[in-house]
């Protein structure tokens, strides 16, 4: 060959081709990000408008739909989803994976700008953001203090503490959560503005009017010139109350008179806890791309620094670290890396007997995995599970080649050739095999990384490193290995016999393994006797196969023993911030005696569509090394306590889950009557508690909120000259309070200025119709109209939350899975559900993690025929025939048999990490059919043995390669088999179907792959004959 050959004639050339590799790959290792997931870009954008004061249905109404109906107008939308809850409008923009985010976002900007005019003025501007899997805290600061008050605490850590977490490098956003923001509150008397003639909006616009600093100019004298401004804001919160406002008589009238203005904090609409202690959060989230690890460390040095520059009694901690489980989880994929490393090296060592050959053989996995660093920089990539699992399963293939060529080479030096002779001989006698077997597995891990879908996505990297890492494998193979035997001579080949001490002993097993091989001879002779038999026997097997794979049930992923989970929960739909906070108390006092738990972090209306209604309760549980019980039970004790209490719906959700939906099943109805939806969903959520496993089962549209609703009766509105917008202007302002101005504080910040009633004058709605409309005469006088004289009041209720997806109304019924598979589930809600008769125009599905198993299955479906076609494409190129590589092609559905038996023995699901392993098993397993069916080929061309003679010699000659390959792959995979470490469930079931297939598929080919050839060539020849016979 060519490229052994040249290595072989200039060592000096192949070690520097071998350097130069290594050298790139360290220095694009240290060019890597590190994050736990791959950076996925997701062409999904979220738009949230808030409308303050507003109910779900005004929401849905005058926001959501509108903002729905222009973004359906972008071409390449997929779904569009919309949630209406009070105050807050999120409309969830999904286009096709093949449209850029940046272009989709920026023309869902121009399309929300083009009805801008059209929403309510009150609405705040809308938040558009993309959609980013790692778009989570990375980290949560927590600032306690035992001096200072609330407000105070609130200003030091807005002001300064913020601030600094802000300018660390990496961080994107800080979000405040809890405490008490200060703010100059205008308490409104109406008494007294009614006694002097005034309405609030007379009150309003005295303030703005008398509240401004503004510039007027410049004054320009000679050579100088200084502007000039007008300062009208009081430089103290409480000289307020002297500023006149209005004048009534020819008296004025000062804010004192009609109000009462304290320096305050605004309404509590939000909170933390910490260990269920008062505290303010500082939820930290990173740039688009950052280093998350990284960024981590920035913020614990800042914090350090903060920490030595506060008052005494201020405390800072770490509540949440986002960079645990990444760490972790690369530290044992390093690990799992590291150690089937050593195993596979042990591997070789046993079976060559000489620690030179272990190190010509070995010296091919570093240089591998170094080197694949090259191609994650080049392309982007960042050091994740992802593309380390890569690496550690891969450990197996990279040495793969190397031993079949080393162990070729040691061959032909045992028959007496020299070291220069045995490398180019024995290289060039295994090359084109070695080659096909490295394609074969380029066949297989490259439809894995160009599959369609989300799960596509995220093993492109996986699919990428796999396939560089085993293409330099090879070339290694072909030029390293092949120099090193020709100038690294070892005399442990020539010294059978006279072994001491460890080697002794691994020539006996050596020796033995050697009769063993001679009597595969008789088995393989056995099974060319008995052809059909053994066809039956694989038959049965496979089928064998089939009904245990049958039998497994399915799931997306496997569940991960994190060490940290939360709990999401929702108050009742009249609950105030009082009540919700109460609950949570109550939340935190169940689990205060569960000792594993490490603390906790709690929140109330946190993030961008919180609420006083709903909470957030996060648990840290020591690590798994420090405690006795496994998370999941740990969930389980929570659960049952939970339930004790009234008045919340609660659910146990995965930290930073990938995926659309907190809980794994999500069910939706869809119609467009809103009483029906809710008729059809309380009776799916009925039949659903029939299921065992499934738990935590919520509706939306479950609950109404309860309001009060004002009808203003038009016709005494009109007589009396008050409109409908005068209406909601007075009464905004007054209930729901308005930051009509600011204030400059001593560093000069704005404050805001809020008008509203006493919170004793707002409790009822008795008194909002107490309170009176200014209305201006045609003569420049004001008049006042009772509120009560042109309205009349009405309780009525409101949904707590509308969706809608596809411009149409749903409900979903989700729920959590207690020990059940999604799959499975699936099919249980799916038989309960056709006990629900509905009407024309409903219907039901599923979407969440049940949509995205069914959408990833069916591309993993596609990317395994794809990799068996490439696989046959290629052996036939290899064979130059159609029809000796069916030959090998039989040893892959051998494959399903021990891959089926091996994930039932381990009670695992057939999920996207065991078909993945599944559709490695299609290139792997053909490795050793490849092998044996090459070298008879070769023994019959160049040597002229007889078929069966050539087939037996073939067997007994391959036995030890293949007997070492498929050993170094299972080895190799062990740590990950075991599933041992942070994260490590979720990634074994890929190495147990992979090593269980490798098993069945490695001893049923070396029976019946020589069979399937024979009748192949039996066939052949049939053919061949047949084509002459009709040709004469």
């Amino acid at each position: 060959m060519i490229l052994s050959d040249l290595s072989i004639k200039r060592p000096i050339f192949a070690t520097v081709m071998m350097l130069a590799l290594v050298a790139l790959g360290f220095f694009s290792y240290k060019r890597l990000s590190v994050e736990m997931y791959p950076n996925v870009e997701m062409p999904v954008i979220s738009i949230v408008t808030k409308y303050p004061g507003a109910s779900p249905e005004t929401v849905e109404r005058e926001v959501s739909k509108r903002v729905e109906e222009a973004v359906n107008q972008i071409a390449g939308i997929k779904h569009v989803t919309s949630y209406s809850r009070e105050s807050v409008s999120t409309v969830v923009a999904e286009f096709r994976l093949e449209e850029r985010t940046n272009e989709v976002a920026q023309e869902a900007r121009a399309k929300i700008s083009s009805i801008r005019g059209q929403l309510p003025k009150e609405v705040e501007e809308p938040i558009i953001q993309k959609l980013d899997f790692n778009a989570m805290p990375s980290a949560a600061v927590a600032i306690q203090s035992s001096s200072l008050s609330q407000r105070d605490l609130t200003t030091l850590v807005d002001k300064k503490i913020r601030k600094r977490f802000e300018s660390v490098t990496g961080v994107g956003k800080v979000e405040l959560v809890g405490g008490a923001k200060r703010e100059v509150n205008v308490e409104v008397d109406p008494v007294r503005l009614d006694s002097l003639g005034l309405g609030v909006n007379d009150l309003v616009n005295g303030l703005k009017g008398e509240n401004i600093n503004t510039p007027l100019g410049k004054i320009t004298k000679s050579t100088a010139e200084y502007p000039l401004r007008i300062e009208g804001k009081p430089e103290q919160a409480d000289s307020y109350s002297s500023m006149v406002i209005a004048a009534r008589n020819n008296r004025p009238i000062s804010l004192g008179e009609v109000a009462r203005v304290t320096d305050g904090v605004e309404e509590r609409r939000k909170l933390a806890l910490v260990n269920g202690q008062p505290a303010i959060g500082l939820d930290i989230y990173k740039q688009s791309g950052a280093n998350q690890v990284q960024v981590v460390d920035n913020v614990k040095k800042v914090m350090q620094k903060v920490k030595a520059e506060m008052p005494p009694g201020v405390t800072i901690s770490l509540v949440r670290d986002g960079s645990i489980m990444t760490r972790q989880s690369l530290a044992d994929v390093e690990e799992t890396l590291l150690v089937g490393g050593i195993l596979t090296v042990l591997i070789v060592f046993m079976f060559i007997n000489s620690w030179r050959s272990t190190v010509i053989t070995g010296v091919t996995l570093p240089i591998s995995v170094i080197s694949s660093f090259i191609v994650m920089n080049a392309m982007g990539m960042t050091l994740n599970v992802m593309t380390l699992m890569a690496l550690s399963l891969a450990i197996g293939l990279l040495i793969d080649d190397a031993i079949v060529v080393r162990e070729n080479i040691v061959r032909h030096l045992e028959l007496g050739k020299d070291h220069m002779e045995a490398s180019r001989f024995g290289t060039a006698e295994i090359g084109l095999a070695v080659f096909a077997t490295t394609m074969s597995i380029l066949a297989v891990f490259v439809p894995v990384a160009y599959m369609r879908g989300i799960v596509g996505r995220f093993f492109f990297p996986f699919g990428i490193t796999v396939s560089f890492a085993v293409l330099v494998s090879l070339f290694v193979s072909f030029t390293l290995d092949p120099m090193l035997s020709s100038r690294w001579h070892d005399p442990s080949i020539h010294n059978r016999g006279n072994r001491k001490g460890l080697a002794r002993w691994l020539e006996r097993f050596n020796d033995w393994f050697d009769r063993s091989a001679d009597r595969y001879r008789g088995i393989i002779a056995w099974a060319l006797q008995h052809r059909l038999k053994v066809v039956i026997s694989a038959g049965i097997a496979f089928v064998l196969g089939l009904v245990v794979m049958a039998t497994l049930e399915s799931s997306f992923m496997s569940k991960e023993d994190t060490s940290e989970f939360q709990i999401s929960f929702q108050t009742a739909p009249d609950a105030s911030i009082k009540e919700s906070e109460g609950r949570l108390h109550q939340l935190l006092a169940l689990i205060k005696d569960i000792k594993e738990i490490s603390h906790t972090y709690a929140t109330i209306g946190a993030g961008d569509n919180g609420t006083v209604r709903d909470g957030l309760l996060y648990v840290k549980l020591k690590e798994k090394s420090e405690r006795t019980r496994g998370m999941f039970e740990i969930q389980q004790v929570i659960r049952e306590r939970f339930r004790s209490i009234a008045g919340i719906n609660f659910s146990l959700e995965e930290v930073g889950a990938i995926g659309s939906a907190a809980k794994p099943l999500n069910v939706n109805i869809k119609g467009d009557d809103t009483a029906l939806l809710k008729k059809y969903a309380a009776q799916l959520k009925q039949e659903m508690y029939s299921i065992p496993g499934v738990v935590d089962i919520s509706a939306t549209l479950e609950y109404d909120t309860p309001e009060y609703r004002l009808r203003v009766d038009r016709e005494k509105a009109r007589s009396a000259g008050v409109s409908s917008s005068a209406i909601v202007d007075s009464l905004s302002r007054l209930i729901g309070g308005e930051a009509v101005s600011s204030y400059e504080d001593e560093d000069g910040d704005a404050v805001d200025l809020r008008v509203r009633l006493p919170r004793q004058l707002r409790e009822h709605p008795a008194q909002v119709r107490e309170l009176k409309i200014s209305v201006s005469d045609p003569d420049g006088s004001t008049r006042l109209v009772p509120l009560a004289s042109i309205t009349s009041e009405v309780v009525a209720s409101s949904p707590t939350e509308i969706n809608r997806r596809d411009l149409s109304r749903l409900v979903t019924v989700s729920a959590n899975l207690d020990n059940l598979p999604i799959g499975t589930a699936v099919k249980q809600v799916e038989a309960v559900a056709k006990r629900i008769k509905m009407e024309p125009g409903y219907s039901i599905g599923f979407s969440g993690e049940a949509e995205d198993m069914a959408e990833s299955f069916g591309y993993m479906g596609e990317s395994l025929i794809l990799a068996v076609l490439f696989v046959y494409l290629i052996l036939a190129a290899q064979f130059e025939s159609f029809f000796e590589p069916l030959a090998i092609m039989f040893s892959l559905p051998l494959s399903i048999v021990g891959m089926a038996g091996m994930l039932r023995i381990t009670g695992d699901t057939i999920n996207i990490m065991s078909l993945i392993g599944l559709i490695m098993l299609m290139g792997l397993v053909t490795k050793n059919a490849i092998l044996l069916v090459d070298y008879a080929k070769v023994l019959r061309k160049r040597d002229g043995l007889e078929r069966t003679a050539a087939v037996i010699e073939a067997g007994r000659t391959r036995l030890r390669p293949i007997v070492m390959t498929t050993l170094a792959m299972i080895f190799g995979m062990l740590p990950l088999f075991f599933g041992i470490g942070a994260g490590g469930e979720g990634r074994a079931p890929m190495a147990r179907a992979v090593v269980g297939g490798l098993i069945t598929s490695s001893v049923l080919t070396l029976i019946v792959v020589p069979v399937m050839y024979t009748y192949l060539d039996d066939f052949s020849n049939w053919l061949k004959r047949k084509w002459k016979g009709e040709q004469h």
